[in-house]
C-alpha cells in the first residue's frame, strides 16, 4: 500500500508537466498569430490536481508493524508518542518521519574472529576474586522499546548498538565476574552469575529505551597455564573416583563372601539340626517299639522264639548245635511235622590201658 504513496507523487508531478505543455503550446500558437484561447480552467484544475497529489503522496506515510516512526517537526521539534503501525499524514516539507525497528536484535561477542559483531578476538576478558583471568564469550539479544523510541533516539539516535548495547554489557559482566571465585564462574555459580549480569542490564536498557530479552554466556575459558592446571586437577579426581570406585567393589566383594560364607553356615546348622531331630524321632520310636515289644513279651512269653524262628531263613532245613548244648526252642512248633536232625558229636573212644 505504501507504494501506492510514491505513486501519488508521480502522478501530481506528471499533471503538471501537462499543464507546462499545455501552456507552452498556446504561447507558441499566439506566437504564429494563430488566436488560441487558454482555458483557465483547465490549468486551475490541473494545477490544484498535481499539487494535490505532490502534497497527499509526500504527507501520507505507512509505519509496517515491525517498526515505529518518530515526527521531526522543522519548528515544534519532536512529536513525543511514536507513529503506531498502520497510515498516517505529517506535513510535507515541515515533517519528517524517522523510522526505529522494533525486532529482535543480537549482539555476540565472542573470542572466535569472524562469529561476533567485531571480526577478531572480542570475548570479555575479566578477573575473578581470586584473580584468575577468564575470557568470556556472550550474547545479548534486544530490542527497541516501542513505548520509548522517543527517548531512545534521544539520547542515542542510531548509535546505540555500538554505544550503549556494547560497553554496558561488557562492564556489567567484568563487574560481576569480579564477585565470584574462577570455578563458581565456569562451574557452582555459572547460572547465578549470569541472572544477576542479566539483572543489571535489564535495568540499564530500560532507562535508555531498550528492552532485553535474553543473555547468554556462551563459553567461558581460561590462560593457557589455568587451563593445564584444571585439567590436571580433573585426571586427579578422575583418578580419586576410579580409586573409590575399586574400593566399593572389593567390599561388595566382600560382602557377597561373607554372605555366602553365612549362607552355608546357616544351611550346615540347618542340616545338623535337621538330623538331629530325625535321630531324636527315630529314638523315640524306637524306644516306643520297644516298650511295646516289652509289653507284648510279658503277656506272651513264646513270641521271642517266634520272632527268632521267623528270621531264620526259609531254607533252612537243619539247625547244627554244639554237642551238650540244649535247644532254646522247639523248633517243631513252627517249622511244622518236619523233624529236625540233631547232629552230635559222636562219643569218645575208651583209650585202652596197658598192662603194668
Amino acid at each position: 500500500m505504501f507504494e501506492s504513496f510514491g505513486a501519488l507523487n508521480l502522478i501530481g508531478w506528471g499533471l503538471l508537466l501537462v499543464l507546462v505543455i499545455y501552456v507552452y503550446a498556446v504561447g507558441a500558437q499566439r506566437a504564429r498569430g494563430r488566436a488560441t484561447r487558454l482555458s483557465l480552467a483547465v490549468v486551475a484544475l490541473l494545477t490544484i490536481i498535481g499539487v494535490g497529489l505532490n502534497v497527499l503522496g509526500a504527507g501520507l506515510v505507512f509505519i509496517p508493524p515491525q517498526e515505529r516512526g518518530l515526527v521531526l517537526n522543522l519548528f515544534t521539534g519532536l512529536r513525543k508518542q511514536a507513529l503506531s503501525p498502520g497510515v498516517h499524514f505529517v506535513i510535507p516539507l515541515v515533517e519528517n518521519v524517522q523510522r526505529f525497528s522494533i525486532g529482535q536484535q543480537t549482539y555476540t561477542m565472542s573470542k572466535t574472529p569472524n562469529e561476533g559483531a567485531v571480526l577478531s578476538d572480542d570475548a570479555v576478558t575479566a578477573r575473578t576474586a581470586d584473580g584468575q583471568e577468564v575470557f568470556i564469550d556472550a550474547t545479548v539479544t534486544y530490542q527497541v522499546d516501542p513505548d520509548n523510541v522517543a527517548l531512545l533516539f534521544v539520547r542515542w539516535q542510531n548509535r546505540y548498538r555500538d554505544e550503549l548495547v556494547r560497553p554496558q554489557s561488557r562492564s556489567i559482566i567484568y563487574n560481576r565476574v569480579a564477585e565470584y571465585r574462577v570455578e563458581e564462574v565456569y562451574s557452582t555459580r555459572r547460572d547465578e552469575l549470569q541472572a544477576r549480569v542479566s539483572e543489571d542490564l535489564r535495568a540499564v536498557f530500560k532507562e535508555n529505551g531498550l528492552l532485553l530479552t535474553s543473555l547468554a554466556l556462551r563459553n567461558i575459558t581460561f590462560n593457557q597455564e589455568y587451563a593445564n592446571s584444571i585439567e590436571q586437577k580433573q585426571i586427579a579426581q578422575q583418578n580419586a573416583e576410579r580409586a573409590r570406585f575399586l574400593v566399593e567393589q572389593e567390599r561388595q566383594e566382600a560382602e557377597r563372601i561373607r554372605v555366602q560364607a553365612q549362607g552355608q553356615a546357616d544351611a550346615a546348622i540347618t542340616r545338623a539340626r535337621g538330623e538331629a531331630e530325625a535321630q531324636v524321632i527315630r529314638a523315640k520310636g524306637e524306644a516306643e517299639a520297644l516298650a511295646l515289644i516289652g509289653e507284648q513279651l510279658k503277656s506272651n512269653p513264646d513270641l521271642i522264639a517266634f520272632r527268632y524262628v521267623d528270621k531264620l531263613s526259609p531254607n533252612v532245613q537243619a539247625v547244627l548245635l554244639p554237642s551238650g548244648q540244649p535247644l532254646l526252642i522247639d523248633p517243631a512248633q513252627f517249622i511244622g511235622p518236619r523233624p529236625v536232625q540233631r547232629l552230635t558229636s559222636p562219643a569218645p573212644t575208651p583209650t585202652p590201658t596197658p598192662a603194668p
